[in-house]
C-alpha cells in the first residue's frame, strides 16, 4: 500500500501511539478499505475515552493516510504536544469566540487539499452512562457541506474499559479488546447545493451521527436508543 508521506512529526506519533494501542488493548482495526487512499475525506467518529484519538489516529494511519484532528486550540500550547501538533498539521479549533470560523475554514481548506480531518462532533466524551452517542454539536455538518468529499461513520469500543476519564479510572491490564471500524461513506448527495440554515445543519449532524450511532451498535451486538443523550439530562 502507498502510503502518505508522514513527515517528522506524524512519524514521531507514530512511535509512541503503536505501542501504546498494543499495551492497552487487543486492538482490531477494520474497515480501512472504506478510507480513500487519496484525496480529501471527513472521519466524523463517536467519543467516548480520552484515549480515542490514538486509536482513532491509527485507523486511518493503518490506512496509509496521515490524521489531521480538529483539536481544542488549547493542546496547542502544551510542551511537546503542542509542538506535535503544530508540526503535523492538526487543526486548532477556538469555540465561542471570534475566531471560531477559522476552524471551518481551516478544515474546509484541508479537505479541499486532499487531506483527511478527523472530527468529533459531540465535542467532548459522551455523558450518556451507556456510551451512546449524545446530542451534538452542528459544525460537523457545515464541514461535510463545505467540501464534496467522503464522510466516513467511525466508532469506537473498549477504550472507555481502559480509560474512564470521567469516573478517573485507569485499567490497562488486564488487556482489553478494543475495536475501531470505519464505515462506508455517508451520502450526502440530497444535501450538497441547497441554501445551509441551522434546520439543514441539524438535519444533517443528527443524520451523520444516526450513522455513527448504528456502526456502534453493530460493533456492541445491541440495539440502539432511538435518541441521542443530551448533556443534563437524568439517566
Amino acid at each position: 500500500m502507498k502510503r502518505e508521506k508522514n513527515g517528522f512529526w506524524i512519524s514521531f506519533c507514530a512511535v509512541f501511539f503503536y505501542p501504546i494501542s498494543w499495551l492497552v488493548g487487543r486492538s482490531r482495526f477494520e474497515g480501512l478499505e472504506n478510507i480513500p487512499r487519496t484525496g480529501g475525506a471527513l472521519v466524523v467518529a463517536n467519543h467516548i475515552s480520552h484515549l480515542d484519538p490514538v486509536f482513532t489516529g491509527l485507523e486511518v494511519h493503518r490506512a496509509g493516510r496521515v490524521p489531521r484532528f480538529l483539536a481544542k486550540h488549547s493542546l496547542f500550547g502544551t510542551p511537546v504536544l503542542g509542538w506535535a501538533m503544530k508540526g503535523s498539521g492538526q487543526i486548532p479549533v477556538y469555540r465561542e469566540s471570534i475566531d471560531a470560523q477559522q476552524s471551518l475554514r481551516d478544515g474546509t481548506k484541508a479537505l479541499e487539499d486532499g487531506k483527511v480531518v478527523l472530527i468529533y462532533p459531540e465535542g467532548t466524551i459522551t455523558r450518556d452512562p451507556d456510551g451512546w452517542p449524545m446530542h451534538s454539536r452542528t459544525g460537523v455538518a457545515r464541514l461535510a457541506l463545505s467540501a464534496d468529499v467522503p464522510v466516513l461513520p467511525v466508532v469506537h469500543w473498549g477504550t472507555r474499559e481502559v480509560y474512564d476519564g470521567y469516573n478517573k479510572k485507569f485499567r490497562p491490564l488486564p488487556r482489553k479488546p478494543i475495536t475501531v471500524r470505519c464505515g462506508p461513506p455517508v451520502d450526502l448527495s440530497a444535501y450538497r447545493g441547497r441554501q445551509i440554515d441551522a434546520h439543514l445543519l441539524r438535519e444533517v449532524t443528527d443524520l451523520l451521527m444516526s450513522r455513527v450511532r448504528e456502526l456502534l451498535a453493530e460493533v456492541r451486538d445491541e440495539q440502539a436508543p432511538a435518541e441521542f443523550f443530551r448533556r443534563g439530562a437524568k439517566s
